[in-house]
């Protein structure tokens, strides 16, 4: 079992590698894209919606929309750290090493499995459920801000599918536009030349924040 991103070797076959001798367990890693727009923007719209119903008559507004960009940076950051320090750590014990290329080294493996590019619900789901409990708890207790956690937890879960859809375009789809390009080249080159460098991919702010931005 590999110890590293960087020692992973590229598997070309269009066969997706097995991760479970169980056919239940494997298909359960396996996600089409849309799955992850049908779960979460629906959720996305639930507490946008909600927190817009919640405006008292003639109070401001103004939260509302910050909040939203709020959560998208909020995103941005948690993007960063969980692809750089989770998704890319490397443990020593054996079962660990199993347990994080199931997560992520897979994908470094055989980055063109088209169900493999986008976060499995059986992961997203309780990794929300957390984050929505660290908004509320931080944002909605500690600072006394509750009307903000609707659109802060929106606007969180709208960065999060962009990422996801991001990401699936930068393997599988034609990219328009300068921006575009320059994220699909971005992340083409954290793949296969700086796998220990470039960890953004819905942006690379904070990469250049964190100086895991190398010089082109």
């Amino acid at each position: 079992m590999v110890k590293s991103i960087n020692e992973l070797e590229i598997n070309h076959s269009d066969e997706p590698i097995r991760l479970f001798k169980s056919d239940f367990l494997e298909f359960f890693t396996h996600v089409h894209p849309a799955v992850v727009v049908v779960i979460w923007l629906p959720v996305a719209l639930y507490f946008l919606f909600a927190a817009i119903v919640r405006v008292v008559p003639g109070a401001s507004a103004w939260y509302i929309p910050g909040g939203l960009a709020v959560g998208v940076f909020i995103w941005t950051f948690t993007e960063y750290v969980m692809h750089r320090f989770v998704f890319h750590y490397h443990p020593h014990q054996l079962w660990a090493q199993k347990l994080f290329f199931m997560a992520h080294g897979v994908h470094h493996a055989q980055p063109q499995c088209k169900t493999r590019l986008v976060m499995p619900p059986a992961a997203s789901i309780p990794m929300a459920l957390i984050f929505f409990a660290l908004i509320q708890l931080i944002v909605g207790i500690i600072f006394g801000l509750p009307q903000w956690v609707s659109p802060l937890f929106a606007g969180f879960v709208l960065g999060y599918l962009s990422y996801d859809m991001t990401h699936y375009a930068t393997h599988h789809l034609p990219m328009h536009g300068k921006a575009l390009k320059y994220l699909k080249r971005y992340h083409m080159l954290h793949h296969f030349k700086t796998p220990d460098q470039r960890y953004g991919v819905s942006s690379p702010l904070w990469d250049i924040i964190f100086r895991t931005k190398p010089a082109e």
